[in-house]
């Protein structure tokens, strides 16, 4: 079963900047006539019962009832070790090299190519100094879920496997690096169609070996899952399904 195509999304086109205080805005105009602080803030939404909680800890993020639809608000935080003493702050280089401004962006040049990713709503830095804080919303895959969620209720058909591959190598012939391809990045929705989440560092790169490490990285957290007892559904012959859709090439797809 192919995949059905995601129609292309020029959110580029409608991007519009401001400044409020110290915080610096971007967001779709056709999707918020203009974003506000307060869309950053889990309180507000809230106060106007319309959140709701979807993550704890790193990267914690809300459900929210936005204009039109449901959104992701997400909140950038550290991960590792640094995360101890640095838990939400990022040393300042320039708007445009800004966690939030950056992932903004790369979805909406994605989106612009048809590849199925959460189109960009918002992004909101607020700099302090040498330091800043993000956040950035999206448009919420209606009834979907992760590809770990998925294997853990039941195999996936070889075809899907293969259609997978097929999504990938569209993603890398369009030179987009997914600094941490896994299974929970990957979204099935209910028509079966698979959605690449969470660009955060992603960009656009020149062909090279960046793709072979990116499918190694998918491999792995697959593995990983696979072998904490979860009873995950992932065997060796479904990667080799993958695989063997991803050499086909996104033409195949």
């Amino acid at each position: 079963m192919a995949d059905l195509r995601v129609k292309p999304d020029d959110v580029a086109s409608r991007a519009r900047e401001s400044r409020d205080g110290d915080n610096l805005l971007l967001w779709d105009a056709g999707r918020l006539t203009r974003a506000r602080p307060q869309h950053f803030d889990p309180d507000w939404w809230a106060d106007r019962g319309e959140l709701r909680p979807v993550v704890a800890g790193r990267g914690a993020a809300w459900f929210v009832h936005g204009a039109g639809g449901e959104w992701v608000l997400r909140h950038y935080r550290r991960g590792g070790l640094v995360a101890r003493w640095i838990e939400d702050h990022y040393l300042w280089t320039g708007i445009r090299r800004t966690r939030a401004f950056a992932e903004w962006r790369l979805l909406a040049v994605l989106a612009g190519q048809g590849l199925p990713v959460p189109a960009p709503v918002a992004a909101r830095v607020r700099r302090q100094g040498i330091r800043y804080a993000a956040d950035l919303i999206t448009v919420r895959i209606p009834d979907s879920e992760s590809l770990a969620q998925r294997l853990g209720r039941a195999p996936l058909p070889a075809a899907r496997w293969q259609s997978l591959g097929h999504l990938v190598a569209r993603f890398h012939e369009a030179g987009a690096c997914h600094h941490d391809l896994n299974a929970h990045n990957i979204l099935v929705d209910g028509r079966g169609r698979f959605w690449l989440i969470d660009f955060d560092r992603g960009r656009l790169r020149r062909p090279g070996r960046w793709r072979r490490h990116n499918l190694a990285r998918l491999r792995r957290s697959l593995d990983k899952l696979a072998g904490q007892g979860s009873g995950l559904h992932f065997r060796e012959t479904d990667w080799q399904a993958l695989h063997g859709g991803y050499l086909m090439g996104p033409s195949a797809h």
